[in-house]
């Protein structure tokens, strides 16, 4: 049962008061920008439920509304976080619930007198749906997150919204804030509120910030430096991929399937180079799933990507996060500031059988192959290259950067006593086209030793056949440590069928492109 009119209800006087000045600082609701079509029409549900779809049109949700319910349930809200300061997060949703459900009674009353007809239960239900999400979860990003088609998300200004799309699409989509400062109070409010992460600010003092949505997905915002507000965020479609479903997508082909589940058992050194977003970490994701569940290994990275300590299989993952300055500098140091380089150093103390770095991107380089030589193997990362010819090149780059004493010659000789294998994904991209993107592992490279000029020899074990049209990796060769891998339970005469297992050829519009 609704609540009386407004005017009929004392107690809810400072609220209606509030409807009232907001709707007249609004003028006639035709003109009024902050009206949009909701994306979850239905009933506010619970815990595990699923919104119930209505079959007409969607309604129209006024987010002014939205932002000024919810700023009252948020009021209510603290003043009962400061009178029961230990009720959890669920409690705390469960309550949130209760006072959104009251607080669209009010707005709907107030709506009915307004209108002089009576607002549809689809409206209530998807205001009351719009506030849950501004103030628990993500707010109108929050049904892009929730649909496991969107790959990435990119916000140019809070007017301007794109969505990638897993087959490779790129749609534009209504805004998520009616504002930049919407958008900026948005990104505020997440910063609080994600699991894990301590508070920061986001200002002209400080305008970059970086996230782990609780979801897993990154997100990045910039403003200040930019013309407006800047945000883009990575999701993670495939958390707890093993090789297996690599081969259903079409990325590898069961020899190689079962080749690097090989090297992950026999404990080879393994680097999976490519270029953004060609799938480095959803391949060593599932290169994890290979190693041995009560084997202890560290996982290593800037934000959590890798969730091998939260996918139910391994019993023994130490998961190492870096962290980011708290934006003071001390002694020309960032205050508070711990680097992958420094979790590298102490994670060499925990007698760990293997070190799992999510992305190498700097000095951390060093540290990675110093583990690799020094005897312990089976060690795993990724490094951003836009091909596997400068694989060493992008090695010594980095060392370079690291300190002065460093150098190529170092470099080289590191990698190659290091490294045992260098996998290589890459992505040919035909949307433009009429076409889909195809992300696809083109290289497997072994590491043999020195070479001429002082740089790593290699051996290409997988590549591709552009005489047949075939970008992807086929078996070329054995490499010298098959015997290794024979006894990690490898078929070596899987490498004698020169197309591999391949059902044919990768179907692109253009062949020949790799």
């Amino acid at each position: 049962m609704r609540a009386s009119p407004l005017h009929h209800n004392p107690q809810v006087t400072p609220f209606a008061e509030r409807i009232a000045a907001q709707e007249r600082a609004a003028g006639p609701a035709a003109a009024r920008p902050q009206a949009h079509r909701a994306a979850s029409p239905g009933s506010l549900p619970g815990p595990g439920q699923l919104p119930e779809q209505n079959e007409g049109v969607q309604p129209v949700v006024d987010y002014a509304a939205v932002r000024l319910i919810k700023r009252e349930v948020g009021e209510r809200l603290t003043a009962l976080l400061r009178a029961n300061p230990g009720l959890s997060p669920a409690a705390q949703e469960q309550q949130g619930r209760a006072l959104i459900n009251e607080q669209v009674a009010i707005w709907s009353d107030a709506e009915a007198v307004k209108r002089g007809t009576s607002t549809s239960s689809a409206e209530d239900a998807a205001i009351a749906q719009a506030v849950f999400d501004l103030q628990f979860r993500a707010g109108r990003l929050q049904a892009h997150l929730d649909n496991s088609a969107v790959e990435n998300i990119f916000i140019n200004g809070f007017s301007d919204v794109w969505l990638d799309f897993t087959d490779g699409r790129r749609v534009q989509v209504a805004p998520v804030a009616d504002s930049d400062e919407e958008l900026r109070e948005l990104l505020r409010d997440l910063a609080r509120r994600t699991t894990g992460q301590s508070e920061r600010s986001l200002s002209t003092a400080d305008p970059f910030l970086a996230l782990r949505l609780e979801d897993g997905s990154r997100l990045q915002a910039v403003i200040d430096v930019t013309p407006g507000t800047y945000v883009t965020i990575r999701r993670h479609s495939m958390r707890h991929a093993d090789l297996g479903d690599l081969v259903g997508l079409g990325m590898i082909d069961p020899t190689l399937e079962s080749f690097l589940r090989a090297c992950v058992r026999a404990e080879k050194n393994v680097m999976i180079v490519g270029g953004q977003a060609a799938g480095k970490t959803t391949l060593l994701r599932a290169l994890l799933k290979e190693i041995d569940p009560d084997e202890r290994f560290a996982t290593l990275e800037t934000e959590y990507e890798l969730f091998a300590h939260e996918n139910g299989y391994h019993r023994q993952v130490v998961p190492i996060e870096a962290r980011q300055s708290n934006g003071e500098r001390v002694d020309g140091h960032s205050a508070g500031e711990i680097t992958l380089m420094d979790l590298m150093y102490r994670a060499l103390r925990m007698t760990l059988a293997r070190i799992v770095v999510g992305e190498v991107r700097g000095p951390e380089i060093v540290a990675m192959l110093q583990a690799m030589t020094n005897g312990q193997g089976g060690n795993l990362c990724t490094l951003h290259a836009i091909g596997p010819q400068v694989v060493f090149d992008r090695i010594a780059e980095l060392y370079l950067l690291a300190q002065a004493n460093m150098s190529e010659q170092l470099a080289y000789r590191q990698a190659a006593n290091g490294l045992n294998f260098i996998v290589f994904v890459n992505s040919v991209d035909e949307t433009k086209i009429g076409g889909h993107r195809h992300r696809f592992v083109s290289h497997v490279l072994e590491v043999t030793g020195i070479g001429e000029g002082g740089r790593p020899d290699t051996n290409a074990i997988f590549g591709p056949r552009p005489d047949w049209n075939e970008p992807r990796a086929v078996p070329l060769m054995h490499p010298r440590c098959i015997n290794d891998l024979r006894r990690a339970g490898f078929d070596s005469d899987l490498l004698n069928a020169p197309q591999g297992t391949w059902p044919g050829v990768l179907p692109l519009m253009v062949q020949g492109a790799a």
